[in-house]
């Protein structure tokens, strides 16, 4: 009798502690904590090197005069452009010593008539340029503002206006000599400012 109430009462237990369950569960394995997000840093964008002062190249010198370069010479002839602005495209003619004659083309840009805003392409010594101006100018634009037959142009065009061309050849051999040479526009008040040098290269 004693055993069976001590082997009833054992059974007891045990189904006591198994239903309580153990009350110290056992130790937890270490675990790795979850990665905490982060904002993202901004990114700034890096800097392209800057060489130093002495290294940076130079900028080249410029190969025009007053925004006017040289004129394009083909074939012992070129082509300038005047404009309303009172300008000349170019600002020297080099003729190629090969040339025994040599054809200069002038076309009128702007909008304007001859007798507003003609242009014509005078050459002369540079010596003779003033005075070749300043005389042509009372003899008017049926003249093409020149004194008739002066020696001291070697060549020269008809003055023209908006939209027109003219053009003129003459032989090499007359810029070959004592310099320096000019062209220039014998309009009244042009020949200041639309000019520029012509000589044999």
């Amino acid at each position: 009798m004693f055993d069976l109430r001590t082997t009833l009462l054992a059974a007891a237990c045990v189904l006591a502690l198994g239903a309580c369950g153990d009350k110290n569960p056992p130790p937890a394995e270490p675990s790795t904590p979850a990665p905490v997000a982060e904002a993202p840093m901004p990114v700034t964008p890096a800097a392209e090197p800057v060489a130093p002062a002495a290294e940076m190249p130079a900028e080249a010198a410029p190969a025009v005069v007053d925004g006017k370069g040289a004129a394009v010479v083909s074939n012992c002839a070129t082509t300038i452009v005047g404009n309303d602005a009172m300008q000349f495209d170019v600002s020297s003619i080099t003729v190629p010593a090969s040339c025994a004659k040599f054809t200069i083309n002038l076309n009128h840009s702007g909008k304007m008539p001859a007798a507003a805003m003609g242009h014509n392409v005078v050459i002369s010594a540079m010596s003779d340029m003033q005075a070749i101006a300043s005389e042509g100018i009372g003899q008017g634009l049926a003249n093409n503002y020149l004194k008739a037959d002066d020696a001291r142009i070697i060549a020269h065009t008809k003055v023209i206006g908006a939209g027109e061309s003219t053009s003129v050849t003459f032989d090499t051999s007359k810029i070959k000599g004592a310099g320096p040479f000019e062209f220039f526009c014998s309009f009244p008040g042009h020949s200041a400012v639309m000019k520029g040098t012509i000589s044999v290269g």
